[in-house]
């Protein structure tokens, strides 16, 4: 359990932006006694895991469900040092009913793990010791994860917080610090298994950013692990926004402040003092704000961005190096409850190859469906959602914007139309966001979904710091370690709160 222990402080911290990894900060600091004030541009907090109304229908704007709300996972023990309670919510199961192209039988991904062992063991023959490998790394992984190690470490006091979560156990993962998934396939004789390549892109794609070549094999075994007993992957009572608007009850319960539309424009590293300066949207006013410590749940290029010539210029190279981030285009459909198949899975991946002159490659969807009484849609009625990724450069380049939007919305509905009942009959509202929509919304750079993606070069120890190269500026969110994904953000806030703790000398964090 976490520290409930509340000592009232004289330092003042600043979060910048309301994504649920800077309101979890925000929340367990105000909570643990420290001067808190959020700024964020959006009129919603939430971030990728806000919503939005239309005609009846409540959409989750991008993330669309959540692990760690089990016993003893990340939301369960932030929640309750909160003292919070865990919103409602039903485990899925399938997490994901994935259709790989011209097959009309889904590969369920089912919550309990002898039902997903024979899954797969039928859907995949002569894997099985692949993925027994993966489940011994899993377990390893995750005891070490929850004795709450700091990676990647940066001074004595993260370096000791990591030594002291290893166990032996964990020494047998450190051979495989290097390895991909790519390189676990080759090795089991399973590089020329096609379909379960296929399989694992989709899959990894969704975690990770990247695929089965480029993820990072401990990262993996952990994604490809968490959707089973005794975790699991939920689907929200009401929508996502229940995190968000929890976690803002809790800041202001404990004296901080939310402000939304005022945008932090810039970052100002000035000694002991640390100052931003903010517009309020509202009224167009131009201020500045100082605090002891700025917490930035922002993505690492915009991170720079707002240091301007205070970045590092080595941080500055290692942002510029990195390989473009995922974004992702998103269709919302507000349909008759007829459209949907009985026994529709929560979450479903489609993929098929397109002949299209934009995207000349293997075409895939992530879907989310809401379910009868789940507070989405009125009754009789359901909102679906379905997410591809696709590249930024399509966006920002030359075509004609409103077109491709167009485009990318028609063919999102006739692939959907293989699945569900589709038509003018069923289909009551379309609405669509692409990159340029995320990034409007949310200030991320380029609208980038889902951090810097989970390769080597950037997972854990090699990964981004939540403790950056200024003193008292910190950075949280889904580009620092663990990664993306409610549970990830959430992870990293805590700890960023453990390290101002340290650094403030004020509270001793006790694991009880």
């Amino acid at each position: 359990m976490l520290s409930t222990f509340k000592q009232k402080t004289n330092q003042k911290i600043i979060v910048i932006g309301a994504g649920i990894g800077g309101l979890t900060a925000a929340a367990l600091l105000a909570k643990r006694g420290y001067e808190v004030i959020v700024y964020d541009l959006a009129l919603v907090a939430g971030g990728c895991a806000s919503t939005f109304k239309r005609r009846g229908f409540t959409f989750d704007v991008g993330a669309t469900q959540v692990a760690g709300l089990e016993s003893g996972g990340i939301h369960d023990r932030i929640f309750q040092e909160l003292e919070l309670e865990i919103p409602e919510a039903t485990y899925c199961d399938p997490a994901c009913a994935v259709f790989l192209p011209n097959e009309s039988t889904p590969i369920n991904v089912w919550r309990d793990r002898h039902r997903w062992k024979l899954e797969r063991q039928r859907q995949f023959p002569n894997s099985e010791p692949f993925w027994d490998f993966l489940e011994d790394l899993f377990w390893r992984s995750w005891r070490f994860q929850s004795r709450d190690p700091i990676l990647p470490p940066r001074n004595v006091w993260d370096a000791w917080q990591l030594i002291k979560a290893l166990r032996v156990d964990t020494l047998a993962t450190i051979p495989y610090t290097f390895s991909t998934v790519g390189d676990a396939l080759r090795g089991f004789g399973l590089a020329n298994d096609q379909r379960l390549r296929t399989f694992l892109d989709l899959q990894l794609k969704l975690y990770s950013q990247v695929n089965a070549e480029e993820t990072a094999l401990l990262y993996a075994a952990t994604a490809l692990a968490v959707s089973q007993f005794p975790l699991g992957l939920f689907h929200l009572k009401g929508s996502m926004q229940v995190l968000s608007d929890r976690l803002i009850s809790s800041i202001e319960r404990d004296g901080g402040r939310v402000l939304m539309q005022h945008q932090v424009t810039a970052i100002a590293d000035q000694g002991k003092s640390k100052k931003v300066k903010v517009k309020n949207l509202r009224s167009q006013e131009i201020f500045e704000d100082s605090a002891d410590h700025i917490v930035a749940n922002v993505t690492v290029n915009n991170f720079v961005q707002l240091l301007g010539d205070a970045a590092p210029k080595g941080y500055v190279r290692r942002v510029a190096d990195l390989k473009p981030a995922s974004v992702a285009f998103v269709v919302y459909l507000g349909v008759d409850r007829a459209a949907i198949p009985e026994d529709c899975p929560p979450h479903l991946q489609f993929l098929e190859a397109y002949e299209d002159s934009t995207i000349n490659k293997p075409h895939s969807l992530f879907v989310s469906v809401s379910k009868e009484g789940d507070g989405r849609a009125p009754d009789g009625k359901a909102t679906i959602i379905a997410s591809e990724f696709t590249d930024a450069e399509v966006w920002y380049g030359g075509e004609d914007y409103q077109e491709l939007k167009k485009r990318f919305t028609e063919r999102a509905i006739t692939q959907l139309s293989g699945y569900f009942l589709l038509n003018e009959e069923t289909i009551i509202h379309i609405e669509a966001a692409t990159p340029q929509t995320f990034e409007r919304y949310t200030g991320r750079d380029r609208g980038i979904v889902g951090g810097v993606g989970m390769r080597v070069s950037t997972f854990g120890p090699f990964g981004f710091a939540n403790r950056t190269p200024l003193k008292n500026i910190w950075l949280v969110g889904d580009s620092t370690h663990p990664g993306e994904g409610t549970a990830g953000v959430s992870y990293s806030a805590l700890t960023v709160v453990r390290q101002i703790e340290q650094s403030s000398r004020k509270l001793i964090y006790p694991k009880t």
